[in-house]
């Protein structure tokens, strides 16, 4: 459907409401997505299990923000079939030196094990894709980004489509009327991806969560 695509013309396209994607990984092609009903992550609703805050706990895991966003991206590509083409990549990468896209990464030691990537623009963010090569990698990556998220001000996590893993979370979907209209709300907010500046610590993580729930 398209053949072109800059950085600006992505984001706005996210400003009226609608996404790319292609049909896998060596098309060359996106197409522009619309859903009736959008998949979001309420912030003021995440839902953390006891096995998810005792995986978080035991701090077997390290999480970092923006370490590396390419790996992410790479990672989450790696799959049988993924909607992430060569296209999608290099503009993600030219959003991440621009600091609209940001990626939180989950390491089991020096490996990369986890993580999620989006796009953030006023406040909201817009959730591209997430992988893990370990039990509880992704949703602990989730954790972080909506706490971080919090804090920032945002008021809008758009998952584009919910998912069995994301609906044990929380998310869940809404008509697209509505979507708008929170997405309109979001786009004037001054959030701020980087006003928590260090990652913190899982305690007082779960706490502000159990605080806000």
């Amino acid at each position: 459907m398209t053949t072109t695509l800059t950085p600006e013309n992505l984001l706005a396209a996210y400003a009226g409401g609608v996404f790319p994607m292609s049909e896998h990984r060596d098309d060359p092609e996106l197409f522009w997505v619309d859903p009736r009903q959008r998949g979001v992550l309420p912030l003021d609703g995440f839902h953390i299990s006891r096995s998810l805050a005792k995986a978080i706990r035991s701090e077997r895991f390290k999480v970092t923000f923006d370490v590396d966003f390419n790996g992410v991206v790479a990672g989450c590509a790696d799959r049988d079939e993924t909607w992430i083409n060569d296209m999608l990549t290099t503009l993600y990468g030219q959003l991440h030196l621009a600091r609209m896209a940001r990626s939180v990464e989950v390491w089991d030691g020096d490996v990369l094990v986890g993580g999620v990537f989006g796009i953030t623009l006023g406040g909201a963010f817009f959730g591209e894709s997430m992988f893990s090569t370990r039990t509880d990698a992704s949703k602990v990556a989730l954790v972080y980004l909506v706490d971080r998220l919090n804090v920032g001000g945002f008021a809008l996590f758009d998952t584009q489509f919910i998912t069995p893993h994301l609906a044990s979370l929380g998310g869940l979907e809404i008509p697209r009327a509505d979507y708008r209209k929170m997405l309109d709300d979001a786009l004037v907010l001054g959030a701020g991806f980087d006003r928590q500046g260090e990652v913190p610590d899982p305690y007082s993580l779960l706490q502000r969560n159990a605080q806000t729930s």
